[in-house]
């Protein structure tokens, strides 16, 4: 929700806090204040004395100013995670006023690219037409928001959570498939055995918490077998895509090739040693009993559609 200030020479040195603290996070976002007076409707002027009277009232400097750039001190960063915690209790007090009838209200959603993209961006329409007053404003990123300091409203997360004051409620689960391309397979042979993976070329995950081996059970028996490729990416639908292309053998989440797997583009290896692990899906958000019915509705609309 977005507040227009006219501050004018008659208003600019009675603005509330609250307008202060909206005004320096823009400047934030947006990189300048002239940028920043363009979004609020103000002058650079304005908007360069709200940041003096800010750092004047506090004692401290909270951007360091150059030519070309702004620069947050550890002060500012400390100062913006308040004013985004500010900003958005204050904008749903508002919305929670106005939610009492249908509910209503700009909902920040954050989502992974893939699950994003293949998972919930398609039920978006549904939800639009049985909530036309709720305006969803989406973001695909696998970069984590901060839900805490109001970067969003609803944010899909996977695998363990860390512990923190948010409240998560799963959504989903997903299990994971080692695949590859017919045609692939018709150039390198059908591994029949996962040590016949060690011949193949392997496309992995490549940020941190993707796991260095991939995983079997035999017999009873888990055990792990470090594969090697040459190529990595940061989603499972790129690697699927990859796949599917003929360059190798992946094992990704089951949702992120799903429709790969029916129309044939792509056929799953060594199910007979899948060891049944699952990645568990969860929306966290911000709780408790002021909640705002945007928010309620929309994580219950994803636990019915996405089972």
């Amino acid at each position: 929700m977005r507040r227009i200030f006219d501050l004018d020479a008659k208003t600019a040195g009675g603005a509330d806090r609250a307008r202060s603290l909206e005004i320096f996070a823009t400047v934030v976002d947006a990189g300048s204040f002239s940028a920043a007076g363009r979004l609020l409707d103000l002058t650079p002027s304005a908007v360069s004395r709200t940041i003096d009277r800010i750092e004047a009232r506090l004692g401290v400097r909270l951007l360091l100013r150059s030519t070309r750039t702004l620069t947050l001190t550890a002060e500012g960063q400390a100062y913006l995670q308040a004013a985004r915690r500010i900003i958005a209790d204050l904008d749903d007090a508002e919305r929670e006023i106005a939610d009492q009838g249908a509910p209503r209200g700009r909902l920040r959603v954050s989502a992974a690219l893939s699950h994003g993209r293949l998972c919930i961006v398609p039920l978006l329409g549904k939800f639009a037409r049985q909530y036309p007053h709720i305006l969803v404003d989406i973001a695909l990123t696998d970069t984590l928001v901060d839900v805490a300091a109001g970067q969003a409203d609803v944010a899909i997360r996977f695998g363990p959570l860390a512990d923190s004051m948010l409240t998560a409620r799963k959504i989903g689960e997903t299990g994971r498939v080692i695949v590859a391309s017919p045609d692939y397979l018709a150039r390198h042979g059908t591994p029949r055995t996962p040590e016949d993976l060690h011949g193949h070329n392997c496309l992995n995950f490549n940020f941190r918490r993707a796991e260095p081996t991939w995983p079997f059970r035999r017999d009873g028996q888990e055990f792990s077998l470090c594969v090697k490729g040459n190529i990595e990416a940061n989603n499972g639908e790129t690697l699927g895509q990859l796949a599917a292309n003929g360059v190798g053998v992946t094992r990704v989440g089951a949702f992120s090739v799903a429709a790969e797997l029916a129309s044939g583009a792509l056929v799953p290896l060594l199910e007979a040693f899948n060891p049944g692990d699952v990645e568990l899906i969860h929306a966290v958000f911000v709780g408790g009993a002021n909640i705002p019915a945007r928010v309620r509705v929309f994580v219950d609309f994803l636990i019915e559609n996405l089972r």
